[in-house]
Formats: C-alpha cells, structure tokens, sequence
C-alpha cells in the first residue's frame, strides 16, 4: 500500500515542491501514510507478545493456535488503533480549530507544528512500542537462556545417571568393578606382607614360608580376575542401546540449543532495524514541531522520513527470513500448491 500508493503521490511533490492533487486527495493521503506506519509499529508489537506468549507459555499458545478468530481480532484492532491515533485528528482538526493553516499548494497534517499533540503522539507509536518490543525481546532471550542452562543441566544429570544405572545392571562391570577392588585389596596386603618380611629375623624363615604357602594357595582358590586395562575400561560396559540414546539425546539438546540462538540473533535484528528505521523521524518531528522547522535541515527531515518506508519495506523480507514459520505462511498464502507438493516429494527422495 505504501509502495502503491503513498510513495507515487509523494514523489512528484518532493521534486515540484508543489501539491497539486487536491485537498481531498492531500487529506485521504495523509490518513493512510499515518495509518501504514503508525501499523506497521503496532504489528511488530504485536508479533513480538506472539513470540513472547510462544516462548514464556507454550503450553497455553498452542491450545489456542487453532483459535483463528482470536488472531483476526488482535490484527483488527491494531490497524483500528492505528487509525485511531492519527485519522480522526487529520480529518477533523480544521473543523475544531476553526480554520486552516495549510497554505496552498502544500498537503501536511494541520497538527505538524502542534508540539504538545505530536509528543503525545510519538508516545504511542513510537517509545511505548519500542520499549514494549524490546521487554517482550529481552525476555524472551532470557527465557531462552535459563532454559539453555536447564537443558545442559539435566542433560549432564541424565548422562551421569545412565552411565551409574547401566554399572549397576551389568553382571560384566560389577565383575569388573570386583576386581578392580579385589587387586587393590590385595596389592595393599601384599606391601604390608613385605615390610613385615623385611623386618623379621632369619629364624622364623620357616614360618615366612608355611605363609608364603598358605597365600599362594589361597589365591589360587580365588576367582581369576581381569587385568589393569579392564579395570582402566570399565566404563566400555554400556550397551549400544543406551550408548544410542545418551548420542540422540545429545543431538537434540545441541539443535534446540542452536534454534534458541537463532531465534534471540533474529529478535535481536528486528528490534534494532525497528530502533534505527523509527527513532530518527520521531526525534526530528518533535525538535521540528518545537521550533517550527527552523532548526531542523529539510534534507535530515527528508531522510528520516524516508527510513519509515523502508521500514515498511524490509518487514516483509526480515521477518521471513529471521523466521522459517513465517516462511511457511507466505508460501501458504502465495503459493498453496508448492505447499501440498513438498511433502510428496520428499517421501519420494
């Protein structure tokens, strides 16, 4: 609409510096230029709570997903809102001031030098907007990261877990723990054994071998035991099974974590492409209307007023692309073949 509309007829009146379509056109144009931008914030309000209500209270979002007259309501009063802040004073200003103070040959709203109407205004549509964007931001990057540290959290627990459970279960790791514990044993008596021999006297040799004796003989009535590399390969004694389950559950904790991070440098995008579009034009506005467009160059003003329709440009792209669900919906919108086709095709490949 603004591309349609808004920008053919703001053109010719930028390089003639005359408006030459009418009082009505002039009238009907400025209610819908204010009303484009003035949505276009609103909607990016309204699609960061989307995101925030997914993220924060996901079980309650998609029992509601399947509830489409709800999000026609929202989007209906956004634009309702939108005009609602701008159309009734552009139409009706004249008529309760008394007059009019646009000369001829010029078309902008009778409140541009109204500094006290366009402080309040610039209120709503623009700081109210963008600090509720970047709450509803900042939470939902904080979310991501308390749940990032759950996720390692109880990964790092479940892997411990598993790996103990499975030590416990196997007749071949508490054979091996066994043994382990039974060398350790042994190799301690053994040293105990040798600085007692050390120390004895030669008259009980013959003592020292009856025990020498009785050792060997008792260690060959005891379980043949596994050597140091077992030992050291204890922790090999995990079936494949389980093995599979810790690797699966570690590739899905390791792409959810790499959506979550997608999704905050996505937000993140927005929100500053929003702040750099939005917050030149409404400081220019405020300084211009307060000293009645003395101290503001015309080519500053020009340029910030410029930025609002680029703005209104690149949404449609930024979203798409920081999102692979809006990518669904445009192709479902634009394209509902191409939609019904992929699924086909990727069975048959």
């Amino acid at each position: 609409l603004a591309g349609a509309f808004c920008i053919p007829l703001y053109v010719p009146y930028v390089l003639t510096g005359r408006w030459v379509f009418g009082r009505s056109l002039c009238k009907l144009w400025l209610v819908v230029d204010y009303l484009l931008c003035t949505s276009s914030v609103f909607n990016i309000v309204l699609i960061s709570y989307d995101r925030f209500l997914s993220v924060t209270r996901a079980v309650a979002y998609r029992a509601q997903q399947g509830n489409t007259r709800q999000a026609v309501l929202k989007m209906v009063m956004v634009w309702v809102l939108a005009f609602l802040l701008y159309g009734p004073a552009i139409i009706s200003w004249e008529y309760i001031s008394g007059q009019s103070i646009i000369p001829t040959g010029e078309c902008y709203a009778e409140f541009f030098y109204n500094w006290y109407f366009l402080m309040t205004a610039s209120t709503l549509e623009f700081f109210t907007p963008f600090i509720s964007v970047m709450f509803f931001n900042l939470s939902i990057y904080l979310n991501i990261q308390k749940r990032t540290k759950m996720r390692l959290d109880v990964f790092h627990e479940v892997h411990s877990q598993s790996f103990t459970e499975e030590m416990e279960r196997s007749p071949e790791a508490k054979l091996s723990l066994k043994c382990c514990k039974w060398e350790q044993k042994e190799s301690a008596e053994t040293l105990t054994l040798s600085k007692s021999k050390a120390q004895a006297s030669a008259s009980t040799s013959c003592l020292n071998a009856k025990d020498l004796l009785t050792t060997s003989s008792e260690s060959s009535r005891k379980p043949k035991c596994c050597n140091e590399k077992s030992c050291k390969n204890s922790a090999s004694t995990l079936s494949s099974e389980k093995r599979m389950k810790i690797v699966s559950h570690s590739t899905t904790q390791r792409f959810r974590l790499s959506r979550d991070k997608k999704v905050a440098k996505s937000l993140a995008i927005i929100v500053g492409i929003f702040g750099i579009c939005w917050a030149p034009y409404t400081l220019l506005m405020i300084i211009r209307a307060g000293c009645h467009g003395r101290c503001i160059s015309e080519f500053w003003y020009e340029t910030s007023f410029w930025l609002l329709w680029i703005n209104s440009a690149v949404n449609p792209v930024l979203y798409p692309l920081c999102h692979s669900s809006f990518r669904r919906a445009f192709i479902k919108l634009l394209c509902p073949k191409k939609l019904k086709i992929q699924p086909h095709d990727a069975l048959q490949n």
